[in-house]
């Protein structure tokens, strides 16, 4: 279970893991520069583009949920994205959140 929120509605967090991370470094190919160009003239969704970012997220958010398992997680609470251009058409992308224990709660 992963979630942006810092609880779980129905589990209670008995142990808490510490910070879980992804990161991927990208950069645009010329074909793909080229091809994003291309579709710049024309106005609208960026295509190639969009799918480089959904690509870099799905890695990131694929090696935290990695790294939480490897500490014996199995919730993650606070998750978050955030992307740096490192420079020009180099971009990190950092996916992360705080590895926790969860149980069910057994409230009335």
């Amino acid at each position: 279970m992963v979630t942006t929120a810092f609880d779980l509605p129905g589990h209670r967090i008995v142990r808490n893991l510490g910070v879980v991370r992804g990161i991927t470094v990208r950069s645009r190919s010329i074909v793909g520069n080229f091809l994003g160009g291309l579709q710049t003239i024309f106005g609208g969704n960026i295509t190639i583009y969009t799918q480089l970012c959904e690509q870099a997220r799905g890695m990131t958010y694929d090696q935290m949920c990695e790294h939480a398992r490897s500490l014996g997680a199995n919730a993650i609470v606070g998750m978050r994205y955030d992307a740096t251009e490192v420079m020009a058409g180099l971009t990190e992308v950092l996916c992360y959140g705080t590895a926790v224990v969860v149980e069910p709660s057994h409230s009335a």
